[in-house]
């Protein structure tokens, strides 16, 4: 049986997650569940540390959203406003409003903390 310890390398990562599957089906409220819960807790600090997820950029998150939902462009209107505002947005020549933000929040579910991250405009080179 593995040693409960800090991971502090990829092997003690690889071992830990070799033990969690081992003890993957242990019964509720036993020694085993309990190293489970330790094992778990010790990856998932590990992981936050060395594997952080980033952030997804507001408009790959948009389009994101409508493809898993088979949604098309065109149901962004009542969300957003016009076919011209809204290809300004996805084309990245104008910015999302705070409107904006709060209605693909409210009415589509995105987390606004995605929405108002800062993100690239493509500048006009008139």
């Amino acid at each position: 049986m593995l040693e409960t310890r800090p991971i502090r390398t990829e092997d003690d990562y690889h071992a830990a997650l070799d033990e969690i599957e081992k003890l993957f089906d242990a019964e509720l409220n036993t020694p085993e569940s309990d190293r489970l819960e330790v094992l778990t807790t010790l990856v998932v600090a590990y992981e936050q540390r060395h594997y952080p997820i980033e952030v997804p950029d507001p408009i790959e998150a948009i389009l994101y959203y409508l493809e898993s939902r088979g949604l098309s462009v065109d149901e962004l209107e009542p969300v957003i406003g016009s076919k011209a505002e809204i290809a300004k947005i996805l084309h990245r020549k104008q910015s999302l409003t705070l409107e904006m933000v709060r209605s693909l929040h409210q009415q589509l579910g995105i987390p606004a903390e995605i929405l108002i991250q800062p993100y690239p405009l493509i500048q006009n080179s008139a």
